[in-house]
């Protein structure tokens, strides 16, 4: 059976590599292909759109383009892809390179000119064909770590003509990976209260067991109903210790298809739903992603294949049958799970049911909840199923269920402040509590009038939380009136505790400096060969504004020759 399948599978890879030019793309890097991260892994919030390529620890390697094109978009900003170059070529395709250290020296000075034209360091140009013309093998950029970035890595992506990310392996790049793919952990879930799994309603972990061929296998169980299943599992390669994604998940019912994901492309219009192909409760509470192997509504992803009753299976009274699932990695490198199911009715019981919240949402409905100073506004489809929602509110602090439930769209909190001084209104946000000690993070908010207003995406306590301090600003490699002829750049630490940094600016001798901003290190660096001064004494001037709108001002005097 396993060697029908095998054949199978490589005959369907092999055409599936077909749709794409093989040797069209080369490594954008010089060093070997080593991932840190692969093609549609899941992430917080959304699928991975490329490959982390490991940069040996380093920045500073050459990024080189992977096919001759042009620049048809450059993008800075302080979070997300950081520094980030997009290359389209003539086959229809675009190459995206991101977390950069820097640009070429022809790409940099096109950029930085921008960025003085409008005063900013964060900037999104979108060039002619014919301004930033790419050769293949050309240097377009250095690999860093801007960003978002967890470490030095160059994060690269291959997209389709519709702006749909493809996994780059697909064209013909190589990653050395022999090893099969780990599963760590299978759960079950009767669909509903006339199905059960050894007499439980709700879902349930089984024991699963590690075979000595590799393989696994499920402690039997007895189920009836409609039974669907998830598992957690993780692909290590040859020469990296990264837990990463898989490539595939099929499962089989008595040697019947039922269900296959196939991480090959997507588009950033579905990438929210990865909240609903997982358990999502699951990842709040233990940090782990069960993947569903199963469909409920919401899930509306095009990963998904051959997908029979749902990807539920129908387990009858007095019956013996076999699910199996097949994971696999890009290398076709592949683990099997197999459960022993016998079909038994459940026992009669009387079934004990939780006392549940009063306010109750429905899905396809919107819901305004309010009390005393405090609304919140959920527009039709925020949610994807009905339920019993927990809100209450104690003083300034709103209880808004636990963070266990995922949401497709932003729901509004409102608190009314005309209670407050009008000194005290202008350094009230709203803020998300989190952990044990229940520490305040600042959610976006807007004041009109009386009334603040914040958007999330995500449920848990809220409260006011007060702001009256302005942020810190420290000089860090120069002193005032010191010399800095021999430095080839001027940087500056700066800090805020509680609101976050919302805006900065910076002058020299009165003229706008571009200043960049590493959130991770909290430091804005200025290098002197952007050769706007020329003067001999200079005169620094650096404001910075948190996101509650309390300034500080920082001046220093240096002289450079």
């Amino acid at each position: 059976m396993k060697y029908i399948f095998f054949v199978l599978f490589i005959s369907q890879f092999g055409f599936s590599q077909s749709l794409y030019p093989q040797d069209y793309f080369r490594n954008p890097l010089d060093v070997t292909l080593v991932l840190s991260g692969t093609f549609a892994e899941l992430r917080s919030n959304h699928f991975h759109s490329g490959l982390d390529i490991k940069t040996q620890q380093r920045t500073g390697l050459n990024v080189y383009a992977a096919a001759e094109g042009y620049v048809s978009r450059i993008k800075i900003s302080h979070f997300g892809y950081g520094k980030a170059l997009y290359i389209t070529h003539p086959n229809g395709y675009v190459t995206v390179y991101a977390h950069l250290e820097k640009f070429s020296p022809t790409i940099e000075a096109f950029i930085k000119k921008k960025q003085y034209e409008k005063e900013s360091y964060e900037i999104e140009v979108f060039p002619s064909p014919d301004e930033l013309p790419i050769k293949t093998d050309e240097i377009v950029a250095f690999s860093g770590n801007s960003g978002s970035s967890g470490g030095p890595h160059l994060h690269f992506e291959i997209r389709d003509n519709a702006e749909r990310p493809i996994n780059p392996l697909l064209f013909g790049m190589d990653v050395k990976d022999t090893k099969r793919p780990i599963v760590t952990a299978v759960y079950a879930y009767p669909k509903n209260r006339q199905s059960h799994v050894n007499d439980i309603k709700t879902k349930k972990e089984l024991r699963l067991i590690p075979n000595k061929n590799g393989d696994y296998s499920v402690e039997p169980i007895d189920a009836f109903g409609d039974i669907g299943f998830g598992v957690v599992s993780y692909d290590q390669q040859d020469l990296a210790y990264n837990k990463n994604g898989v490539s595939n998940i099929q499962t089989f019912f008595n040697g019947n298809k039922n269900f296959e994901m196939d991480f090959k492309r997507f588009s950033f219009d579905e990438t929210k739903h990865l909240n609903r192909y997982i358990d999502f409760e699951i990842f709040k509470t233990e940090k782990s992603r069960v993947q569903k192997l199963f469909v409920q509504s919401g899930n509306t992803l095009s990963m998904l294949k051959d997908v029979s009753e749902e990807g539920y299976i129908r387990v009858e009274d007095s019956t013996s049958s076999v699910y199996k699932i097949r994971i696999q990695d890009f290398q076709g490198n592949e683990s099997w799970v197999s459960i022993p199911i016998k079909g038994k009715k459940a026992k009669e019981r009387l079934e004990g049911y939780d006392l549940q919240p009063a306010y109750y949402v429905q899905a396809n409905e919107s819901l305004r909840l309010e009390d005393k100073n405090i609304s919140v506004f959920f527009p039709k489809h925020t949610f994807y199923d009905n339920f019993h929602i927990d809100f209450a509110v104690s003083s300034d602090t709103l209880i808004l269920h636990k963070d266990v439930v995922p949401l497709m769209k932003n729901c509004v909190i409102s608190y009314n402040i005309e209670n407050y001084s009008e000194e005290d209104k202008s350094k009230l946000f709203i803020a998300k509590l989190y952990g044990y000690y229940k520490k305040p993070y600042y959610v976006n908010t807007t004041r009109q009038g009386d009334y603040l207003t914040a958007r999330t995406k995500s449920l848990g306590t809220f409260t006011l939380a007060t702001d009256s301090i302005s942020p810190t600003i420290k000089p860090i490699n120069f002193q005032n009136g010191k010399w800095l002829s021999k430095s080839e750049y001027l940087k500056i630490k700066i800090e805020d505790d509680l609101s976050g940094i919302s805006n900065y600016r910076a002058t020299i001798n009165g003229k706008w400096i571009l200043m960049e901003y590493d959130y991770k290190k909290d430091t804005l660096t200025y290098y002197f060969d952007d050769q706007v001064i020329s003067d001999t004494e200079n005169n620094l001037k650096v404001i910075v504004v948190d996101n509650i709108g309390n300034s500080s001002t920082f001046e220093a005097t240096f002289f450079r020759k």
